[in-house]
């Protein structure tokens, strides 16, 4: 019929889901000695927010040693209805970009996702602690059987978003 429209897509429990780690936290975290840094504590700021009509929560950190900005990443998360899986885009300021996105799901309470490239396997693995904090571990594998922490945090909301 002329005029009708094809309701837009809404956003699934699965992307609303995300909204848990909207907001603004302050990280305290132990960096582990690798290729690309030395080992020691460092802190963040991370702000995250859904957008996109609920699609996407979209994350920004940045982390601070010595008092100095040593890292930063761009996460931008979401729930793939067609593979029913989560998905996350990473960006970083090592100037790696992703071949593809980090896939993976929910176990219990922790949002598990992996993803490889040339330089080996990444997981992340963020951890509800309560509503006003969770825990974040990323881990390095060259062949995605023994990880290795890279990074440990534990974060405490500072603003809702």
């Amino acid at each position: 019929m002329p005029g009708d429209r094809l309701a837009a897509p809404t956003p699934l429990e699965e992307h609303r889901k995300l909204a848990v780690f909207a907001g603004e936290w302050a990280g305290e975290e132990m960096v582990n000695p690798s290729r690309w840094t030395e080992g020691g504590p460092a802190t963040s700021h991370v702000v995250a927010r859904v957008d996109l009509n609920g699609f996407y929560l979209v994350q920004d950190a940045r982390q601070t040693r010595d008092g100095k900005e040593t890292f930063a990443t761009h996460g931008v998360f979401t729930y793939d209805r067609e593979d029913r899986l989560y998905k996350l885009f990473w960006y970083d300021s090592l100037g790696y970009y992703p071949p593809s996105p980090a896939s993976g799901g929910w176990t219990g309470k922790s949002l598990i996702l992996v993803r490889g490239s040339l330089r080996g396997n990444a997981r992340h693995i963020y951890e509800v602690i309560d509503d006003n904090s969770y825990s974040m571990k990323i881990q390095y594998s060259p062949d995605a059987e023994g990880w290795a922490d890279v990074l440990t945090g534990v974060y405490r909301r500072i603003h809702q978003r």
